[in-house]
């Protein structure tokens, strides 16, 4: 696996590959890698013949009194991971490469990205597509894979590309869990046991209103209540949002459209903002 750090010689590798007739596969991460990243890597190595992972801790998608500064890093494993998972190449910008000081434009979505996450978080999507797109134009990818867990970011990136009209296909990859259910994230590594142990609460949750809806449920203002009395359960989960809705455009539903409806959710875990979702 060869590592790059300029956007000249990305790109120079990019073209090379396009002219080869290679089709490039990208994963966009933060780097903290875990299984459910790997997954993704695994992924992208079916849907091309060149896979490029970025790690990339992004300063404009953290608020100012988020964990930037405590984000987990670990480039050396990272790396090792990457390499076992099957990528080819990883792009590993300075934040002074792609946000330098005299940095001032950026790329907006103002539907999808207006609900839910951006309550609480008013400046993150503003920071994901901003530097989506400009991996997308260092990386030049045919395809790009993104995480299920991630539902509304997903959402916000694949509106990006249809509007803005990148020659780039999105690809879903399902949320990876652990055996007991809970959900890959690089935040888990902020947890102790004891906090671990109420994080289960959420798929518990998430399960149990699937179990509803299998029996017929369909009102969304009864799954909402349900699932966030199954949250409440637990004291220290505190629920930031609760909601059904597109996954498209996620924008809030009445009914249950079976195949159509995603149940999405944040909390707060003591310190540590979760979040997870359940394709209905």
């Amino acid at each position: 696996m060869q590592t790059h750090d300029t956007v000249s010689d990305m790109q120079t590798l990019a073209r090379g590959a396009r002219a080869g007739g290679r089709t490039i596969a990208f994963v966009p991460t933060m780097g903290a890698l875990h299984e459910g990243h790997l997954n993704l890597i695994r992924l992208a190595a079916t849907k091309g013949d060149v896979v490029v992972v970025s790690i990339f801790v992004n300063p404009i998608q953290f608020g100012p009194n988020e964990d930037f500064d405590h984000y987990p890093r670990d480039l050396d494993g990272d790396l090792a991971k990457c390499r076992e998972a099957g990528a080819h190449h990883a792009f590993l910008p300075a934040r002074a490469t792609l946000f330098p000081d005299d940095y001032s434009t950026y790329v907006t979505e103002e539907a999808v990205a207006e609900p839910l996450e951006a309550v609480s978080r008013p400046t993150f999507f503003r920071g994901v597509t901003t530097v989506v797109a400009k991996l997308f134009n260092i990386v030049q990818p045919h395809v790009a894979i993104f995480g299920q867990k991630d539902a509304q970011q997903l959402a916000v990136v694949r509106k990006m590309v249809a509007d803005l009209h990148f020659p780039v296909e999105i690809i879903a990859g399902e949320t990876t869990r652990d055996a007991d259910g809970l959900a890959l994230s690089s935040r888990n590594a902020y947890l102790t046991p004891g906090q671990r142990e109420a994080a289960l609460g959420i798929n518990r949750a998430l399960e149990q209103i699937k179990s509803m809806v299998a029996l017929g449920e369909r009102r969304a203002e009864r799954l909402v209540a349900e699932t966030t009395h199954l949250l409440s359960d637990d004291r220290r989960l505190r629920v930031i949002y609760v909601a059904v809705v597109n996954p498209a455009t996620m924008h809030k539903q009445t009914d249950v459209e079976p195949g159509n409806s995603l149940l999405t959710l944040a909390v707060w875990l003591d310190q540590t903002r979760l979040i997870d979702n359940a394709l209905l």
